[in-house]
């Protein structure tokens, strides 16, 4: 009796060893396969993102700065036979000119918050906490946050933005904390509120989503959850190493 006993119990051992490492193993496939559709996401993004700039640049842009050239070669014959009537074609031009220059600026800013170059990261996220509405939001930096990788820093400015927009839109909450620091080997950054925080059961939204993605653009990590007190944390790890390319270049 007492060895069918030992017998069961080293049966019940051996399938429970190997459904736990098949438990492991699925929870491991499930891993891969979500990362593997986040990069294929954020590649698929990006490719969009570059057919857009493209089209305005080839249909909206080349063709303004194309007529602006004949303008100015309108404008220039007009100054040689009929110099009394040049002074309304310059201030058209100077007019078309003007609005050239605000969608170049767009294209620019959409590919690059000007933030950043103006102020450098530091600067340019207490330029966030303080144009926030409605809440009181405090920035704590410990480290010199100069000479990041650009990708690091368009990705630490905007999951900051994006978190800042959350706590002013769900959070419910008067004040935000902001911490940032640069480690050895990457940027840390933490977004907390004292707010309601998540709703259990809620589904994802496309803020947090698009949080997770900046980070994974530069192979990093963003993780939402409940604050230690109440309320709601953002936490990023932004690697400063370059990971190596895993797709091919799209010419």
């Amino acid at each position: 009796m007492l060895g069918l006993i030992a017998l069961g119990a080293f049966l019940l051992g051996l399938v429970a060893g190997v459904l736990a490492t098949r438990l492991r193993a699925r929870a491991g496939d499930d891993r891969a396969g979500a990362l593997q559709r986040s990069r294929a996401r954020i590649l698929a993004d990006a490719q969009e993102e570059r057919r857009r700039l493209r089209k305005s640049l080839h249909d909206d842009l080349g063709p303004t700065l194309a007529s602006l050239a004949m303008a100015l070669d309108t404008a220039r014959l007009t100054l040689n036979h009929r110099p009394e009537q040049v002074g309304p074609q310059l201030a058209d031009l100077r007019g078309r000119l003007a609005g050239a220059v605000g969608t170049i600026r767009e294209l620019v800013a959409d590919l690059r918050p000007p933030a950043l170059d103006d102020l450098g990261l530091a600067g340019a996220v207490h330029g966030l906490a303080d144009g926030a509405e409605g809440i009181l939001v405090r920035v704590r930096i410990t480290d010199d946050l100069a000479d990041l990788p650009a990708a690091v820093e368009v990705a630490a400015y905007l999951i900051v933005q994006e978190a800042l927009a959350n706590v002013r839109r769900h959070a419910q909450a008067p004040s935000a904390t902001v911490r940032l620091r640069r480690g050895p080997d990457a940027v840390h950054l933490v977004v907390s509120d004292h707010g309601r925080g998540l709703r259990p059961g809620r589904a994802e939204g496309a803020g947090i989503a698009a949080m997770r993605e900046r980070a994974a653009e530069v192979g990093g990590v963003c993780t939402v959850g409940p604050r230690p007190g109440g309320g709601t944390a953002v936490i990023a790890r932004l690697p400063l190493t370059q990971l190596p390319e895993e797709h091919p270049r799209v010419r």
